[in-house]
């Protein structure tokens, strides 16, 4: 008898230990339904109209292509529609169009929901891009569609509302960091449909009890100029350089540069393959990409009785911002305010903050409510220039680097 109560002691305190090291849920009070929603998948293929010498596609991780047809002469509609609906304003494409031999066509951009709003950027091969010149683009009458006037050869001239960073390109970038002896890079688990949830860990030194910065990155997937901000914010933080050495021997950085893998591959506005918004899935963690990520962090941090002391959420959005919370946190509780002022100071240019109460499941407000932590929602316009994009992460890092050490000390 004192056997069997032995080892259920010992499986209740297993199980407690498990349940310790899981993500708590919170009833934020603007919940949302973050449960499975149907999707629509783009039928991948080639589009050809031999007889006008024209060809499209969409057979690329990062495509957007929902139909393409001939209308008349040297016009051609390329139809974009979301993954599901309702969704929010974010009318991402992205395909490649090429020609037997020169000419100029026209493409009109015909969306199905919403209305046009990324610039957009053409490329020879896929890497090196630049603004289609604003005089080949023309708005429809009702301001809806877009008519884009290209030329076209037989080679690839590849179209898209954002530079086009997939899987294989962060997965590059991640590789490219991993040669560093303070990175390590690793996968904490899979999304949806399988692909890796990337995670560089960097830290100099033992990690027990070493505070800790929680970095995340494209949880929608066109929201590249967020992306570009944290690399450039990586970037400072790994230079060699005293204060950047320093603050990697006082720090453990937690970074997941590519939240969303299904949803970026697949070309989608905004949703991953369980048709959800990540970003309103930190509350109960329905999706994989949340659970396996929160509860990673969690572990992390008990299992070497840290403290997350602040968490950047990078994204884009329509101008460059900074969603922040009005509560204090328990942790560096003047942090935000001469962070944000040491920023505006270096770059010349006003702070663009939003403060709000805590209200959805977004991570700014998990950060707060599980590690009681400022979380911070880092917004990078759609058409930021992209220097200016770099020097902005890099003076970020660096004003963070300097206010923390500051605070170590």
């Amino acid at each position: 008898m004192k056997q069997i109560i032995f080892f259920f002691s010992i499986s209740i305190l297993i199980f407690s230990s498990c349940k310790s090291y899981q993500a708590k849920t919170y009833d934020f009070p603007k919940p949302v339904d973050t449960t499975d929603k149907p999707i629509e998948r783009q039928t991948k293929k080639q589009y050809s109209f031999p007889q006008q010498g024209v060809y499209a596609d969409n057979l690329f991780d990062g495509a957007r292509l929902n139909d393409f047809k001939f209308i008349q002469e040297d016009l051609y509609q390329a139809t974009i529609s979301p993954e599901n609906f309702p969704i929010n304003h974010s009318a991402y494409y992205a395909f490649r169009v090429w020609s037997d031999s020169p000419k100029t066509i026209q493409v009109e951009l015909n969306y199905t929901h919403h209305a046009h709003r990324y610039p957009p950027k053409i490329s020879r091969d896929g890497k090196n891009w630049e603004a289609l010149d604003s005089n080949l683009i023309q708005l429809s009458t009702d301001s809806i569609n877009v008519f884009l006037t290209l030329a076209t050869n037989s080679d690839t001239l590849w179209v898209a509302a954002q530079e086009i960073q997939n899987s294989t390109h962060v997965k590059q970038w991640c590789e490219e960091k991993s040669q560093h002896e303070n990175v390590l890079l690793s996968s904490i688990g899979k999304s949806k449909m399988g692909k890796d949830l990337l995670f560089l860990d960097i830290h100099n030194a033992d990690v027990k009890k070493k505070d800790v910065i929680v970095i995340l990155a494209r949880q929608h997937p066109p929201e590249v100029t967020g992306y570009f901000a944290m690399q450039a914010f990586i970037d400072e933080i790994l230079k060699d350089q005293p204060l950047s050495n320093d603050f990697r021997k006082k720090y453990r950085l937690l970074v997941f540069p590519l939240m969303n893998p299904d949803g970026v591959d697949l070309g989608h506005w905004r949703h991953n393959a369980g048709g959800v918004d990540l970003n309103r899935d930190w509350a109960y963690y329905h999706q994989p990409e949340n659970r396996h990520i929160a509860n990673f962090i969690v572990k992390t941090v008990k299992q070497n009785k840290s403290d997350v002391i602040l968490g950047l959420d990078f994204h884009s959005t329509f101008w460059d911002v900074y969603y922040t919370n009005r509560e204090i946190p328990e942790h560096i509780p003047y942090f935000k305010e001469y962070w944000l002022g040491g920023i505006s100071q270096s770059l010349g240019e006003e702070t663009n903050e939003r403060p709000s109460n805590l209200g959805g499941p977004v991570s700014k407000n998990w950060i707060f409510t599980q590690f009681n932590a400022l979380g911070i929602t880092y917004e990078i316009g759609d058409s930021t220039p992209r220097d200016f994009i770099k020097e902005k992460g890099k003076v970020s890092a660096t004003e963070m680097m300097q206010l923390l050490i500051f605070k170590g000390k």
